[in-house]
């Protein structure tokens, strides 16, 4: 019985240290963002989330009623504050009869990124195209990852 309590206060120790240390880098990470600003008018795309750090960056949007600009291309372009073109993203709009609307998530890596343009364009011009980052992990995979990990310590 005695060891059992000792297990189930190492089990409730390990448990609350990775609540502390997912929430105090969730807050350290999301600190460090900025908001970037949108320099257009194009009432086609809502962008929800769009913010940078210093050497990466994320946007976030929905593309509205798809059905008028189908097999077009969506063009992101990014910028300093110098107005230097850091790159461009090119996002292909799908004709989506459901509800119209196509979601966006463009995660970036260019670097001083202050603001951004929408633009939507007949086709591709991959010279100036950004190197996009790999999907953010879902909650859950972060969780399998980090008891694995605890797994090989054990």
């Amino acid at each position: 019985m005695n060891t059992l309590k000792k297990f189930l206060i190492y089990i409730l120790i390990i448990a609350g240290i990775f609540v502390l240390s997912d929430f105090l880098i969730n807050i350290g990470l999301n600190s460090t963002y900025k908001d970037i600003d949108r320099v257009d008018n194009n009432s086609a795309v809502t962008i929800y989330q769009a913010d940078a750090t210093y050497v990466n960056g994320r946007i976030r949007g929905l593309i509205n009623n798809t059905e008028s600009i189908s097999d077009k291309y969506l063009k992101i372009e990014l910028y300093t504050r110098r107005n230097v073109l850091v790159g461009s993203y090119y996002v292909e709009i799908q004709h989506n009869t459901a509800n119209n609307a196509q979601a966006i998530e463009l995660l970036f890596k260019a670097t001083d990124v202050s603001y951004y343009q929408v633009t939507t364009t007949n086709e591709k011009d991959g010279s100036s195209e950004l190197e996009v980052l790999p999907k953010e992990w879902s909650r859950g995979e972060v969780i399998l990852v980090t008891v694995l990990t605890m797994l090989m310590f054990i």
